[in-house]
């Protein structure tokens, strides 16, 4: 006696279908997660300038690696039930076609997880030197400050006459050279090298006070360099966001004050 099937066997295999799917989306949702903890950790360890480098690769691999499980499930999820739904057919039944929108899920899911492996590999985790040049040469900032700070290559007075040079060549003014550390030193107290350069232009520099008075406060220019605890050497100064904000600068006039980012990356190099 021949067997027919009929909707309950159907909607049972769609059921089945469904549930790989599910266990396909949360490999790779795992995964995914695996593998960008392991750059979080990086992140994280690097704001520390304090603390050993160390690696954490395996997990970006072990994240890959789920990823790849739940796109192998999703594709093998669709090609089962593709065949299970060819074997039902043969058996007689009014339902002669498979989940359509249940296969182009699977098939979307497998390419997503595909897309977010490729991803992955070419984000991947970077080598420390890397890490490390890009921390000496990136330049950090803070939002509530406006202080934004270049890594330099050179010693505090290598880089402030390295800055001076560059101001003669420029014929940008050098109003004042403040030595906080040698003024700590002489008055017995030991401070780590850290130098104020105040320079500027009249000609850049009215024309802002004209039109917003109250930057008079923030000019002339000042860049400072200083030494961290760690020895290493910065060149800091007053984003041009910060004090447009500040003083409600006119957009055509923030170019007069341009000048500071470019003296402060030169000086650092």
């Amino acid at each position: 006696m021949e067997m027919t099937s009929g909707p309950r066997d159907y909607l049972a295999a769609e059921r089945t279908f469904l549930a790989w799917i599910r266990t396909g989306l949360a490999l790779m949702g795992f995964g995914f997660v695996v593998a960008r903890f392991g750059l979080f950790l990086r992140a994280l360890q690097t704001s520390q300038l304090n603390l050993p480098a160390q690696s954490y690769g395996l997990s970006f691999w072990f994240g890959t690696a789920l990823i790849l499980v739940g796109v192998v499930v999703n594709v093998l999820s669709a090609r089962h039930h593709l065949r299970l739904v060819q074997d039902l057919n043969r058996g007689g039944s009014a339902v002669r076609r498979p989940s359509s929108l249940a296969v182009v899920i699977a098939l979307l899911l497998a390419v997503v997880g595909l897309a977010m492996a490729i991803y992955l590999l070419s984000v991947r985790e970077p080598d420390q030197a890397s890490l490390g040049k890009r921390q000496e040469r990136a330049m950090a900032s803070n939002a509530d400050t406006g202080i934004v700070s270049i890594a330099s290559n050179h010693t505090v007075d290598q880089t402030v006459a390295k800055l001076e040079e560059i101001l003669k060549a420029k014929g940008v003014k050098l109003f004042a050279l403040v030595d906080h550390s040698g003024e700590a030193e002489r008055a017995g107290m030991k401070m780590r090298p850290t130098k104020l350069l105040i320079f500027g232009s009249p000609k850049g520099g009215t024309p802002l006070m004209i039109a917003a008075p109250s930057v008079a406060i923030d000019l002339p220019l000042k860049i400072l360099v200083w030494e961290d605890g760690a020895g290493k050497v910065w060149t800091s100064y007053n984003s041009l966001a910060y004090l447009q904000a500040r003083h409600h600068l006119p957009q055509e006039l923030v170019s007069n004050i341009a000048v500071v980012e470019a003296l402060a990356a030169k000086a650092a190099e």
